[in-house]
């Protein structure tokens, strides 16, 4: 089935652009031009991948991403962020409201149509995975198989890179990761150089699974190194 792709962005001819690039590599369109039109377009045809522009009239993209990423009927949906906006603190806050990937303008539209793929390859890969391993940690839980996570119960919306990125720590408990591993072993690319984005979505991942994301339970920062997810019950994966 054909991948199905929504872009936004206020400038026609970019939109045109990469819509041609799209469906050449055939996969189906929408389109919108602002905040507002984006979100009904969401909300009605529910795409694969948002393509979202940072500056648009009515709703900016970062208040696009947060409505999405805040209803749970939405909040799995994939975003890439497009901006004009080239400084770090820009593109951080894009990620830590639950973006998955940002391009910078002026970009290459091939470029932009490999990061989508590369998203949605995230997405499948988790979605149907062939291993039936189900990680449990203290009250946190994951279904590879199913593509579920839960804490003390509670399902958990994640998106596809927070669930890529869950899964790697728990399959390794207590191993700590550099910022580069987790870039290579869950998300498969390099975030052009910036491995900066992986705090951001480490950040995100701690508001979701910590009783107190100052003081985390589950994820450590290891100083001079990365991140590790510990077991705090001794547990790994359960076949």
């Amino acid at each position: 089935m054909s991948a199905r792709v929504l872009i936004v962005d206020d400038d026609r001819q970019i939109v045109r652009l990469l819509q041609s690039y799209f469906e050449q590599a055939g996969m189906i369109v929408f389109t919108a031009y602002d905040g507002e039109e984006a979100l009904h377009v969401i909300r009605r045809e529910r795409p694969d991948c948002v393509v979202l522009d940072l500056m648009m009239p009515k709703r900016s993209g970062w208040e696009v991403t947060r409505l999405v990423r805040g209803d749970e009927h939405l909040a799995t949906t994939p975003i890439l962020m497009l901006t004009a906006r080239v400084e770090d603190t820009d593109k951080l806050v894009g990620l830590e409201l639950g973006a998955d990937d940002y391009v910078t303008k002026p970009f290459n539209p091939q470029e932009v149509v490999a990061r989508v793929r590369a998203i949605l390859r995230r997405a499948r890969w988790s979605a149907q995975a062939s291993s039936q391993a189900v990680y449990q940690i203290g009250s946190l839980r994951l279904n590879d198989h199913e593509h579920t996570a839960s804490l003390d119960g509670r399902p958990l919306d994640l998106t596809p890179t927070e669930f890529a990125l869950l899964r790697v720590m728990m399959a390794n408990p207590n191993y700590a990761f550099t910022r580069g591993e987790l870039i290579e072993r869950a998300l498969g690319y390099d975030y052009e150089g910036l491995e900066r984005t992986i705090d951001s979505h480490i950040k995100n991942l701690r508001r979701k699974i910590e009783p107190d994301p100052a003081n985390p339970t589950y994820i450590e920062t290891v100083i001079g190194v990365g991140y590790r997810l510990r077991d705090v019950r001794g547990n790994g994966a359960t076949p």
